[in-house]
């Protein structure tokens, strides 16, 4: 028998969590509608999917030009590691929307911030499906999907690439 207390409880279905990326899609191009464009920046994993997604929310409801950037540095150090993109894209004077599935401590949306932060930005904004609370860095959500109040022992799992098991967890 397998105990309840281990196996993962689902918080929001697939369709909750599209309807989540949709609403902050329409935040999105609500405090950005007089920009030409904006660069969703997403964290590899999770946090690319959903910038993925955003994108496409955003195109289909907006004449926003959207640039979609991943980034990809190792999220378990515990010092900075360099943040590669995966495709050459001048941010210099843009709108930066850096993305992410969860904000659990801050640090890994701080180390992500790293590159934004040797050149002019327009603005950099925060987008995130889950934020659970726990901020040990200075890292604020501008857009989130749902808010978590967890304990630090609990795990938050997004899962946005596997179909039929789309949805977040909590473990």
């Amino acid at each position: 028998m397998t105990n309840s207390t281990n196996s993962p409880r689902q918080i929001l279905s697939s369709h909750q969590t599209n309807q989540k990326i949709r609403r902050i899609a329409f935040e999105i191009y609500e405090h950005n509608f007089e920009e030409p464009g904006v660069i969703l920046a997403g964290i590899a994993g999770e946090g690319y999917a959903f910038a993925s997604r955003l994108a496409a929310e955003l195109s289909a409801i907006s004449p926003l030009k959207i640039d979609l950037i991943e980034l990809r540095f190792d999220k378990h150090l515990h010092h900075q590691s360099p943040v590669l993109f995966d495709k050459d894209i001048d941010i210099e004077n843009q709108v930066i929307i850096l993305v992410d599935d969860v904000l659990n401590t801050g640090r890994t949306l701080a180390f992500a911030l790293e590159p934004f932060l040797k050149v002019p930005m327009k603005k950099v904004q925060v987008a995130v499906i889950v934020d659970r609370s726990h901020h040990l860095f200075p890292v604020h959500a501008d857009y989130v999907g749902y808010s978590l109040s967890t304990t630090l022992m609990e795990h938050v799992e997004v899962v946005l690439s596997k179909e039929g098991e789309e949805g977040v967890f909590l473990k």
